[in-house]
């Protein structure tokens, strides 16, 4: 089995994900369809994602990319590239019996993997902060949209969302070997 990728992000309408080493807002209703999205799935991040995470997340395989060799965290399996990652999160899709990577973050990670990507599950964070971190943009004639709700702003979120899926337009060619 070859899993596909989804990348998973909060988005700001000028494509900040990021900040100093968090996030610009607090979203209680994004965390939740995060958790909702992500459950039961492996999740492939970035160290410095899993550093403003802090914790492996709870009923998910917690795969962090680092080129740090010395890495090692309780609960999380740690890749020393992205093919490997990529490699491990298969893997760990075919024992779950699930069709789908969850691509959590970072910036660098996204930019990397978006090409290679079968669908994005985006949440619109209707805010212009500052930050550091962007998130790639997302190409009208590459990416379909397939649902959008919103915009929401729950009680405990900073911002309204709104959340959007997209499926690329032409799927992508067959697995090959990684």
């Amino acid at each position: 089995m070859k899993a596909g990728l989804v990348l998973v992000a909060a988005v700001a309408e000028n494509g900040v994900i990021g900040a100093a080493g968090g996030m610009p807002w607090h979203l209680s209703s994004d965390l939740k369809r995060f958790r909702a999205i992500t459950t039961g799935h492996p999740v492939l991040m970035g160290r410095k994602t899993y550093a403003s995470i802090g914790r492996p997340l709870p009923g998910r395989d917690t795969i962090v990319v680092t080129r740090d060799a010395a890495f090692a965290a309780d609960g999380v399996i740690a890749a020393p590239s992205l093919e490997a990652g990529l490699e491990i999160a298969d893997g760990k899709a075919a024992e779950r019996g699930v069709a789908a990577i969850m691509v959590i973050g970072g910036g660098e990670i996204f930019s990397a993997l978006i090409g290679q990507a079968a669908a994005l599950r985006i949440t619109e964070v209707h805010a212009v902060p500052d930050g550091d971190v962007l998130f790639p943009a997302i190409d009208p004639a590459l990416w379909r949209e397939t649902e959008r709700s919103g915009p929401v702003r729950g009680e405990r979120d900073s911002a309204p969302v709104s959340f959007v899926d997209y499926v690329r337009r032409v799927p992508l060619a067959a697995p090959t070997e990684r």
